[in-house]
């Protein structure tokens, strides 16, 4: 298993937690999936709405002392994005 499949089982880990998905098939997630409903597709992905975004910024500020601005929006597209921002915050810091 490789460590980018691993952070997003933990991002998914982290997610579950903190917006109470208990009925979430960690088996059968897509992480590149939109992590928000979406009136372009039909693929709700995890169907997460505006509330749960603040939810998130609040679990990523606790878990990994981490702050999304404007600009880093786009992170928590899917899984996968933001996993991989976590990643690259997460190592400049340790570096």
């Amino acid at each position: 298993m490789n460590n980018v499949n691993e952070r997003c089982k933990e991002v998914l880990d982290m997610l579950i937690d903190a917006l109470g998905l208990e009925d979430v098939d960690k088996d059968n997630v897509n992480y590149d999936a939109p992590l928000f409903l979406s009136q372009d597709t039909k693929n709700e992905g995890l169907g997460l709405d505006s509330v749960d975004a603040l939810e998130i910024v609040v679990a990523l500020r606790s878990k990994y002392n981490l702050k999304l601005k404007d600009e880093d929006k786009g992170a928590m597209r899917s899984i996968s994005t933001l996993a991989a921002f976590i990643d690259s915050h997460v190592n400049q810091t340790v570096v």
